[in-house]
């Protein structure tokens, strides 16, 4: 083990923060700081600063596991191998391939990704395969698509952020959820910007805002119209911009002209007044953005919230052009590049389209395979979820958690456990690895080589810092021993860099377009943003020091000249509000909304086996406003039961004025009788598959000794 400090990039959220490895001579490994990546310039939660705890041998799978006599116990590796192939042939063959489906996550690699989604399709002959990532941004990508023609998360990098004239945050918490990334808006208003935080709740990153709407849970789309209502109403249209650069005009006026202001405030609580500061706020700057995470986009109707906020963002010229436009705060570490090469139902490598011909017949010949041969669009993430025990029988899933994560949980976990047969690859027991007849222990982000693609599209390289323990595998190794077994000998390598050169052909003249990207580029670049169009032979730099010569220097600021639409302009997408699809009611009287604390991440697995961060916070809690805690008689710390038509959680109170006195907030990062997605809503957005995490009814209830 060399002791000298790898430059790599933070397991967590979608920043992808830069970070130093060094081996200590104690066997743990030690995190510096590394200033020269541009989106974090050092700068880590403590999430990133205690992420090699997980790597202990104390804390980690060391062995794969296998269930015997109604317990997991440690088998060799050939044993556990051939007991998953058995258990995928054994169902294909009684019940077909769709029969068999695969589930993964937004924290595989690029490479991990492409093989997983080219496992499932050429291997199993599954149509069956989708990610949690579903869970995370899928509204906005599909906003996107209808809007621009193209989804990356951000189109412009987080440096320009500071630059803005004013940026609506809406539903985004990033001083919790993405810590580092605050300094980004704190220079904004150090620079005379404005910040515009909307969130139901007085959160860490509203407090920093200069001003703050908290709408009622579910009731963005209704605030989004009204602000264009009042841009329409008051003469600040770009009519311009509007006929040079968009279609679809008329219509989505017409719908913005139906929510007046007034209505809004009766539909969302926020005031006429605030109504009319907010858009004077953000139409009297040159420049401005507005920016979604999960709080309007993780509902039924999440694409058409989306949508409006980008109607907004291009009646005002604001699309586009420098420092302005929409985007997208991803949330996963890879969540943007796990859904660009095929862990998705409805897509293939490059943000290719399953159902379209040419995508098939350029994926196939790249594969070696007959586009015939590729299965269709299966279902989506909640969907497959659903089908589990029924429809499909065995189940292999890599690096998610969904007895934690998923909408209506119990009854996940319950679909779950009727499975015929069960596969997990992971790095720690989760609680949905705990019920599974093979546990794969596999390698980790500080023990692998492989690309992930941050927030702002820009293409990253993790680097292999230490050598892992005795035992443990990558899953490209796990897909390769098993893709043999099944009977496909070649097509998955285990060797990273030599998947990523199959990714750039796999993905070239796709819209997600890796093609001019390589392993060198990366390293020498420090990331490169995609679309970055090339051929293999123009991209190779052989001459010393000559690393841009022919190469395509990628796209760091998208729709500059045009959108990526076929005649270039935007697409306008009339939308009109609608309620949630559970409203609170005389029995659930009360909005239930869910999110993340600092010092935990997503189901927790990881997070909550770090004892830093469960000082930090070390359990589910129910937030909620001091009128409302009256009316139930509940103290601070008292236990209190929340109830939804779905199941019940019980947490103790924190009693707080930052939240709307019809509303409660609880995390989801715990089992048990704390899981806050055991109340949640599976309703579906129609066009995302997106459920409704952000907003349900339910009642409370006190617990009495």
């Amino acid at each position: 083990m060399q002791n000298t400090a790898t430059p790599t990039h933070c397991p967590y959220c979608a920043l992808q923060c830069g970070m130093n490895l060094t081996p200590a001579p104690d066997g743990t490994v030690e995190v510096s700081e590394r200033a020269d990546f541009p989106v974090n310039r050092g700068a880590l939660c403590g999430k990133g600063r205690t992420a090699p705890a997980v790597l202990a041998s104390g804390v980690r799978l060391t062995s794969p596991l296998v269930r015997s006599g109604g317990e997991l116990v440690p088998a060799s590796w050939d044993e556990a191998l051939d007991r998953i192939a058995a258990g995928l042939r054994r169902t294909r063959a009684a019940h077909g391939p769709d029969a068999v489906g695969v589930f993964g996550g937004g924290g595989l690699t690029n490479e991990k990704a492409y093989t997983l989604g080219k496992f499932a399709r050429v291997v199993l002959g599954t149509s069956q395969i989708d990610y949690n990532g579903r869970f995370c941004m899928s509204s906005a990508a599909a906003a996107g698509i209808k809007a621009f023609g193209l989804d990356r998360g951000l189109p412009f990098p987080l440096e320009d952020i500071p630059k803005s004239g004013c940026v609506i945050l809406v539903g985004s918490n990033l001083a919790e959820t993405m810590p580092p990334s605050l300094r980004f808006f704190n220079e904004l208003r150090e620079n005379g910007g404005t910040l515009i935080v909307i969130d139901p709740r007085r959160t860490k990153t509203a407090e920093q805002a200069d001003l703050h709407l908290a709408p009622r849970p579910g009731t963005d789309l209704a605030l989004a119209l009204g602000l264009l209502h009042l841009v329409i109403a008051e003469g600040r249209v770009d009519a311009e911009y509007v006929q040079e650069r968009t279609v679809g005009w008329e219509d989505a006026r017409a719908a913005a002209m139906a929510h007046w202001p007034e209505y809004v405030e009766r539909i969302t609580g926020v005031s006429v007044p605030e109504l009319r500061e907010t858009v004077r706020l953000f139409c009297e700057p040159e420049s401005a953005m507005v920016l979604t995470a999960r709080g309007p986009e993780q509902q039924s109707k999440g694409t058409d919230t989306v949508g409006a906020w980008i109607n907004l963002c291009l009646a005002t010229g604001r699309a586009g052009r420098p420092l302005s436009g929409y985007g997208c705060l991803t949330g996963q570490g890879n969540g943007q590049g796990g859904r660009e090469h095929g862990q998705k139902a409805d897509q293939l490598p490059g943000y290719r389209k399953l159902d379209d011909p040419a995508a098939r017949r350029h994926v196939a010949e790249v594969w070696g395979v007959d586009p015939e041969s590729l299965p269709g669009p299966g279902r989506s993430a909640y969907e497959l979820l659903d089908a589990l025990g029924t429809d499909i029988k065995s189940l292999l899933l890599m690096a998610s958690n969904p007895v934690v994560s998923a909408p209506r949980a119990a009854h996940i976990e319950e679909r779950i456990r009727s499975l015929d047969f069960l596969a997990v690859c992971d790095v720690v027991l989760s609680e949905t690895a705990a019920l599974a007849d093979v546990v794969l222990p596999v390698t980790q982000w500080a023990e692998e080589t492989g690309t992930t693609t941050n927030l702002e599209g820009r293409v990253l390289l993790r680097r292999r810092a230490i050598t892992p323990p005795e035992g443990i595998r990558s899953d490209l190794e796990v897909l390769h021993e098993l893709a043999a077994r099944l009977g496909v000998e070649k097509g998955f390598p285990t060797d990273p860099e030599e998947v990523f050169e199959e990714l750039r052909r796999a993905s070239a003249g796709g819209p997600a377009d890796y093609s001019g990207i390589t392993y060198r580029r990366l390293v020498e670049e420090n990331g490169v943003f995609w679309p970055c169009p090339g051929a293999a032979e123009a991209v190779e730099q052989p001459a010393a020091g000559d690393t841009t010569a022919m190469a395509h220097p990628g796209t760091p600021r998208l729709f500059l000249d045009r959108f990526a639409t076929p005649d270039g302009r935007a697409r306008f997408v009339p939308v009109s509000h609608r309620a949630a699809a559970e409203e609170p009611d005389d029995e659930y009287p009360v909005l239930l909304t869910t999110g993340r604390v600092v010092a935990q991440y997503q189901s927790g697995a990881q997070t909550r086996r770090v004892a830093e961060l469960n000082a930090a916070a070390p359990g589910p809690f129910v937030e909620l406003h001091p009128r409302l805690a009256a009316r139930l008689g509940a103290a601070e710390g008292d236990p209190v039961a929340v109830v939804s038509r779905r199941g019940r959680a019980v947490a103790p109170a924190r009693i707080t004025n930052a939240i709307r006195p019809d509303t409660v907030f609880m995390p989801f990062h715990w089992p048990g009788e704390g899981r806050a997605n055991t109340l949640t809503n599976p309703a579906l957005d129609p066009t995302s598959r997106m459920p409704e995490f952000k907003a349900c009814a339910v009642r409370l209830e006190a617990v009495r000794p």
